[in-house]
């Protein structure tokens, strides 16, 4: 509607009309969020390709100071390199996906977290199997040491290569993307029992409390561009009010200035919402902790009874064996007295017979 009554003004120049463009349909959220830079990773990549070119030439490359210095050291030297620039080229990395973490795009950040670290473990898996080579020196028939460390070379470039691939492919998309932060739909209303996630929204608490710090920054670096937003409107606003023809669009001015406004405040109360609501679920998380810890203490004090039982019945098994035993003695001595004790009856009666 301003745009509108900005460009039915003929008294204001274009780039006064420019300078007051309402962008309610796009501020907040996701209308400021700036690009990443891919020349970095490029330049990387530009990197492990020269490394793996020089991985497969190496005897061609070396062959002048081969007499002075072997190849090997020559490839290790190489590889130290790219692990240090591997290094610096980590951090720089880091820091673009720590800005899009910002950005409240926290599912993508994850994503691009793991493989940023990715090469820089490769490039140290594939130092430290050179160094083993150049230490142990094994006898392979159909390998040289050199062709050996030149293999490792073209692994080690090769699968830091696919993963930076990924990385650029990611942050391209996301410098195409054009959908809100993905923190933000999931966790408007985290504790709201709405879903089949609820379960999810509960369990995985460490997770959850993370997505919410993430939507708290993105909610204030949101402040932080309204903010300056108003104070810019406020400056046009006071200059306007300054000069002297009546032609000035201070009706327009003081409209955007009260909206950007009811958006500041907006913006306040749903970070306070997210405020209570993580503490919230902090106390959720301890109490289902708490739970969790009496469960456990009441399983160990089950299995110590289990212990004890089981120990209890042993002992009654063996006693019982024991018994078994004493009751089969008995019944062999029984049976020896009842054998003995007919014998006697048979000799008394053929005695008394006899008589």
């Amino acid at each position: 509607m301003s745009t509108e009554r900005h460009a039915s003004s003929p008294s204001t120049s274009p780039e006064d009309n420019s300078m007051f463009t309402d962008i309610l349909h796009e501020a907040p959220l996701f209308a400021h969020r700036k690009s990443r830079s891919l020349f970095g990773s490029v330049f990387y990549f530009l990197i492990l390709a020269v490394y793996g070119v020089l991985a497969a030439a190496a005897p061609w490359i070396f062959s002048p100071i081969q007499r002075l210095i072997p190849i090997f050291l020559c490839s290790y030297s190489c590889d130290v390199l790219l692990f240090i620039l591997t290094g610096i080229f980590q951090q720089h990395l880091v820091y673009q996906v720590e800005k899009i973490r910002l950005q409240g795009y926290y599912s993508f950040s994850q994503k691009l977290n793991h493989i940023v670290r990715l090469p820089f473990a490769i490039t140290a898996y594939g130092t430290a199997a050179m160094l083993l080579v150049m230490a142990w020196r094994p006898h392979i028939s159909i390998l040289s040491i050199s062709a050996l460390l030149r293999i490792i070379m073209l692994i080690e470039a090769i699968c830091a290569g696919s993963f930076m691939t990924a990385y650029i492919g990611y942050v391209h998309q996301y410098n195409s993307l054009d959908s809100q932060p993905d923190v933000l739909k999931s966790l408007y209303s985290p504790l709201q029992p709405s879903s089949s996630l609820e379960v999810l929204r509960y369990n995985d608490g460490g997770r959850l409390s993370d997505q919410q710090i993430g939507l708290l920054q993105c909610q204030r670096k949101n402040l932080h561009f309204l903010s300056e937003n108003i104070l810019q409107l406020q400056e046009c606003l006071s200059k306007y009010e300054r000069s002297d023809d009546g032609s000035t669009p201070q009706i327009d001015l003081a409209h955007l200035l009260a909206a950007r406004g009811q958006e500041l405040r907006t913006l306040s109360a749903e970070m306070n919402q997210l405020q209570s609501e993580l503490r919230l679920a902090w106390s959720l998380i301890a109490e289902r902790d708490s739970e969790v810890q009496h469960v456990r203490n009441i399983n160990n004090q089950f299995v110590k009874e289990n212990g004890r039982l089981t120990a209890i019945l042993a002992e009654w098994s063996t006693q019982a064996a024991k018994l078994e035993r004493a009751l089969e003695v008995e019944r062999t001595s029984n049976l020896d007295l009842q054998k003995k004790t007919s014998a006697l009856k048979n000799q008394l009666h053929v005695s008394t017979e006899q008589s």
